[in-house]
């Protein structure tokens, strides 16, 4: 049941939800611009950089399975409170670090709180709004977190440009210490009605998998690990995750139950989410790299330039439900897939001599079909689940967004830098590689999707597409 909230509060809640998502979605795109200044300042190979990135996405991505518990366990004002106070801190700690091991550190702490916000942010809208209004609220509060992504990239290249890296993480301070204000004096008090069990130790099963696999990949790349390092940090990554699975088959109560993969739509959706991810989601790291150490573009001009893969994003969310109602998530997603393959790899066609506005052309035709492939893979993972396992679910989701995400950062720092080092390849051509090799990494997942029957997804015609996860970040 939901709370009574007075008027003021009713009223103010939403406000102070968003906050939360419009510091979440700022901070990663606005880093992104920023990383080969970082670099020349830590005096570190601008190529090697996705460690930074990395380090935010993977303590997020381990954090989410643990959020609603950490907040029935303590209450949402309490929780909620501390992950801004702690995204804050880190973000501090970011703007004064003094060398890349620091850095990384310090984005760890930055994960500890942006993990928190997002998750216990929306728990307080389901628990104090009814059924009814959670609609029109979610949809309030998301704005900003669509924002983030068209500010981020041109305010941190006009940073990095005017000022020095370090702003970027500066302009958190004021937006986290009014939202911490904000917190203290609107947020109610919320617990869920029962204390509810929690499975530690599939929880340490698979965040020691999600772990040692990303670093195995970072092995590849910045770590510069032997291969057989590399492999025993797969193999190692890989046992656990099949020890959990094992587990949980038996768990009355496992963190992710298995029982999920029953539905074809969630088992689609997830293993299209994790493979397709794995090329789009290195693409706000590889092409501001791109324009900037390549193409010798500037921080502020590499910034503007992200504008139309952002503003088409947003527009692309519009025909998201149309074309999914006339085509059948099926045709949409397998159609996208290759389309969004394709795309990535023809970035590896640019050149100094492209002309401006036609790179323009290709970045505002990405964000548009990496919108709509997201939009449809997270309804499609999601809209075939029972009430019963719906929170599971879609828990389950994030987990492996933001896994594939910092998968796909780590798989490209990897590509970069082994055709870097090829005596033949220059930066420029090494990139061209890279760009080619993740697009046809991402057109395979086509072969997922094609799993599904023209049926899919179709069960309630009138709510064939649901709100979506906020996780494109």
């Amino acid at each position: 049941m939901p709370t009574a909230l007075d008027p003021r509060t009713a009223k103010l809640l939403p406000w102070v939800v968003a906050i939360a998502f419009f510091m979440q979605s700022l901070d990663g795109t606005i880093l992104n611009t920023a990383l080969p200044a970082m670099a020349r300042d830590l005096a570190e190979d601008p190529l090697r950089m996705q460690s930074v990135v990395i380090a935010y996405m993977l303590t997020v991505a381990l954090l989410i399975p643990a959020s609603g518990w950490i907040a029935d366990r303590f209450g949402t004002k309490r929780v909620f409170f501390s992950a801004i106070a702690l995204f804050s801190l880190g973000s501090l700690a970011c703007a004064i670090s003094s060398s890349l091991t620091v850095l990384v550190c310090s984005r760890v702490l930055q994960g500890l709180g942006g993990a928190l916000m997002l998750p216990v942010g929306r728990l307080v809208v389901l628990r104090a709004y009814p059924r009814s209004e959670l609609v029109r609220i979610l949809g309030f509060v998301t704005i900003p977190g669509l924002l983030g992504p068209l500010l981020g990239p041109t305010l941190g290249g006009w940073m990095v440009e005017y000022l020095s890296w370090h702003w970027i993480f500066l302009i958190n301070l004021p937006v986290g210490l009014l939202g911490c204000w904000a917190v203290w004096t609107i947020v109610p008090d919320l617990r869920g009605s029962s204390r509810t069990h929690f499975d530690t130790l599939g929880f340490l099963m698979f965040g020691a998998a999600m772990v040692l696999i990303t670093i195995a990949m970072e092995g590849l790349g910045e770590l510069h690990l032997p291969h057989l390092r590399v492999m025993l940090l797969l193999f190692g990554g890989m046992a656990c995750l099949a020890a959990y699975w094992v587990r949980a088959a038996h768990d009355p109560e496992p963190l992710f139950s298995p029982t999920l993969f029953r539905t074809r739509t969630f088992a689609v959706g997830i293993l299209g989410n994790l493979f397709a991810r794995l090329g789009s989601g290195a693409l706000p790291f590889l092409v501001p790299l791109l324009l900037q150490v390549a193409l010798g573009y500037s921080p502020a001009q590499a910034g503007m330039s992200m504008i139309p893969l952002a503003a088409s994003a947003m527009l692309a969310k519009s025909v998201a439900r149309p074309l999914i109602e006339r085509f059948g998530y099926r045709v949409v997603l397998t159609t996208n897939t290759l389309a969004l393959g394709v795309m990535l790899a023809s970035l590896g066609l640019v050149t100094p001599d492209t002309p401006y506005i036609v790179l323009l052309v290709q970045l505002g035709i990405m964000g548009a079909v990496n919108s709509l492939q997201f939009t449809a893979m997270n309804t499609v993972t999601l809209i075939d689940l029972d009430d019963a396992n719906a929170s599971s679910g879609n828990s389950l989701l994030s987990v492996v967004a933001q896994l594939s995400l910092s998968l796909g950062v780590a798989c490209a720092g990897a590509l970069l830098g082994g055709f870097t080092t090829e005596a033949d390849t220059n930066v420029l051509q090494a990139f061209h590689l890279t760009f080619l090799t993740i697009g046809i990494m991402a057109m395979l997942a086509a072969a997922i999707f094609v799993q599904l029957s023209n049926r899919d997804g179709k069960k309630d015609s009138s709510n064939a597409v649901r709100p979506e996860p906020e996780i494109e970040a």
